[in-house]
């Protein structure tokens, strides 16, 4: 029988790919010149000094999964670390999605382009949350009182986050293209929420 630790591990597998999404607002696209105004270098410092602290937020959540995986840990352990880890995922993404609402458009010469974009990149930020509160009432419904039950509710959780990972950031990644990309790069703060939202990668 497969217990809960080879299937957490996948759960963790997953997880850090979804790590990648954080990074997508973290501008850690090359840097070259300054992406020109200082309007936009101000947008982009507003959005990444509000992405820095939840990119670690996350970044913690990940860790949090990634280390129950290490030990032979009980369902009940797993169940509560999984779920709480969501909650702050969902948090997050939300934070985020706000905080890019917030700062409005970005002054990038298109303006009608730059607020579609930009409410695209908003609404695919409360998705992502969504996505994530949803997969903690998943977790929390599982039943830790069976093990080979658990396993394989914890299963469905993995292959839920590895369709999250996967699909789901086209629209931050059009927002932070071309110029708007360049300034976030040369934010500071973008750049150690790029590093702390690395993933861990998973032997």
């Amino acid at each position: 029988m497969e217990g809960t630790n080879p299937v957490n591990k996948k759960l963790a597998a997953a997880l850090s790919g979804g790590a990648v999404l954080a990074m997508a607002l973290s501008g850690c696209s090359s840097s070259g010149d300054d992406g020109g105004s200082a309007k936009l270098s101000a947008w982009a410092k507003q959005v990444c000094d509000s992405v820095q602290p939840q990119a670690k937020k996350i970044a913690a959540a990940n860790a949090a999964i990634q280390k129950q995986t290490s030990d032979n840990s009980a369902p009940e352990d797993v169940q509560k670390t999984d779920s709480q880890a969501f909650q702050d995922m969902s948090d997050a993404y939300k934070a985020i999605g706000a905080a890019v609402d917030q700062a409005g458009a970005p002054d990038s010469g298109d303006a009608k382009n730059a607020a579609q974009k930009q409410q695209g990149a908003v609404k695919e930020l409360n998705d992502i949350s969504a996505s994530y509160a949803s997969l903690k009432k998943q977790v929390d419904a599982l039943d830790t009182k069976d093990q080979a039950k658990f396993a394989d509710g914890l299963k469905d959780v993995a292959s839920e986050l590895d369709k999250l990972s996967k699909n789901g950031n086209g629209a931050l990644k059009d927002l932070e293209a071309g110029d708007v990309g360049k300034a976030m790069a040369e934010q500071a703060s973008c750049k150690s929420a790029a590093s702390s939202s690395a993933p861990a990668t998973t032997g």
